[in-house]
């Protein structure tokens, strides 16, 4: 009897990132990326970038546009925060408050997980402050307003909203498949307990394309718009999102957890890339590298590429780009 052969080994990642101490490369990210071109066609490909993988918040975008198709009136800070990871400023749990009270809701509605601002600042001056981890806190608060706001317009059931077959999780998945041009192939859960719609990176740079490009006044260019405008809302003061944003006018971004990154220029061309290993360390120093690749010269690239990494409080090296 002939023995069979082994079955094959996936071919791993390419190195996107490596960390170096000392003048030692310490370690090692993986992960895969993709580069459109204005035309929409794929101009640069590192890994497999047509394996689904789950976008986490970058898929926020559409799920604020989903609000809106359900007859949301959202716009300006109310609809950037719709698409946020708020950093749980002041200002992001104040709006939170304003807009839960606009639709009749009070936090208590809320299903997000109760947690500290993702913002490593404004959680010690919580803590400081003798406040608790709460729902509102938690930086997908303002996404889930939108969704309870969108389900009382309709009179949809409040307390499954996070029903993968809730009537606005449905629009949020026909959202995904329309921007993408793919069909969902795995639901999963977020952290904050949301449906999470798979899709390949090639189709989530393809979304934000389309959200860029979309004509004045449908719903994807209201988000991209909003989202454009005020970049503080949908990330904080303090986050390389909003530090883009500002930099290069016109620019989509949105980071999401277990690092993911996708961005559109205002010409059509898009970036998305995924850290295999969920570190987000690395998307700082890929990102500025792959903008640089594409011929956008800015300020931020240098502070998006500049991660330090400490030794006895001292920097030592840093993580940087590999490719």
């Amino acid at each position: 009897m002939t023995p069979s052969s082994p079955p094959s080994s996936p071919t791993p990642s390419p190195v996107l990132a490596e960390v170096v101490r000392s003048g030692f490369v310490e370690s090692r990210h993986h992960g895969s990326l993709v580069v459109l071109a204005a035309d929409g066609g794929v101009e640069t490909a590192r890994g497999d970038v047509t394996a689904p993988v789950f976008p986490r918040s970058s898929n926020k975008p559409m799920q604020a546009a989903a609000a809106l198709r359900a007859g949301l009136d959202l716009s300006g800070e109310r609809l950037a925060l719709a698409a946020a990871s708020h950093a749980g400023e002041a200002f992001h749990l104040d709006l939170v408050r304003t807009m839960l009270d606009e639709h009749g809701l009070t936090p208590d509605h809320l299903q997000t997980p109760p947690d500290l601002p993702v913002d490593p600042v404004e959680a010690e001056a919580y803590l400081a402050a003798g406040r608790a981890r709460d729902r509102l806190a938690m930086n997908c608060s303002g996404k889930h307003t939108a969704m309870l706001a969108a389900s009382a317009l309709n009179g949809w059931p409040l307390a499954s909203y996070l029903d993968p077959d809730h009537p606005l999780q449905q629009l949020v998945a026909e959202c995904v498949r329309d921007a993408s041009g793919e069909d969902v192939t795995h639901v999963g859960t977020d952290g904050c307990g949301a449906p999470l719609f798979a899709l390949s990176l090639t189709g989530l740079a393809r979304a934000f394309r389309q959200f860029v490009l979309a004509e004045p006044g449908t719903r994807e260019r209201r988000v991209a718009d909003a989202m454009r405008a005020h970049p503080e809302y949908v990330a904080g003061t303090r986050r390389p999102d909003t530090w883009l944003m500002r930099a290069l006018p016109g620019t989509l971004s949105k980071t999401g957890a277990e690092a993911v990154q996708a961005v559109a220029l205002p010409d059509g061309r898009a970036l998305a890339f995924k850290i295999d290993d969920g570190a987000p360390r690395a998307l700082g120093p890929v990102l500025a590298r792959v903008l640089r690749g594409m011929g956008v010269e800015s300020d931020v690239l240098a502070r998006l590429a500049d991660v330090p990494l400490l030794g006895g409080g001292a920097r030592v090296g840093e993580i940087r780009a590999a490719f």
